[in-house]
């Protein structure tokens, strides 16, 4: 199946500089964007809870599928690229291919948290940093990176 970034190679590229915040936790939403290259650091309420590195990641997807504003604040770890996909419901309604690839993108970041929390519930007597570590991996695994484990 292929990538994002092949899927959505016609689409326009915005550029951030190390710093600069690509959307913001409460603003109206519709756009989708795909990391190019760099690094985004996703904070909700102000607090950091993932990175974004790897290229062909998505950002802002819980708002175009659920009509709803921003989750969280995304900005640029390092001078980073991401596709523009604007009025991004519009793209998947008549994109069937976008819409299953983003669709597959999702049910991996689903499964991979299924097992983190299922992992989480196993340990027994875990230590806070432990436990500290298992969020940081699931939150990551909702943000787009994939956790660090077996496939299974």
């Amino acid at each position: 199946m292929a990538s994002l970034l092949t899927l959505t190679y016609s689409a326009p590229t915005r550029s951030l500089a190390k710093g600069e915040v690509l959307v913001t936790q409460g603003e109206k939403g519709g756009d989708l964007f795909v990391l190019e290259s760099g690094q985004l650091t996703v904070e909700r309420n102000g607090r950091e809870i993932a990175i974004i590195e790897a290229p062909d990641s998505v950002v802002g997807e819980m708002s175009v599928l659920l009509h709803r504003p921003y989750t969280a604040t995304v900005r640029a770890a390092r001078d980073s690229k991401v596709r523009v996909i604007h009025d991004a419901i519009r793209i998947l309604e008549r994109q069937p291919e976008v819409a299953l690839r983003l669709a597959t993108v999702l049910c991996q970041r689903l499964d991979a948290t299924s097992a983190l929390l299922a992992d989480m519930g196993s340990d027994k007597g875990e230590s806070v940093e432990s436990e500290v570590s298992a969020l940081r991996r699931l939150f990551g695994t909702l943000f787009g990176q994939q956790p660090d484990r077996e496939p299974g």
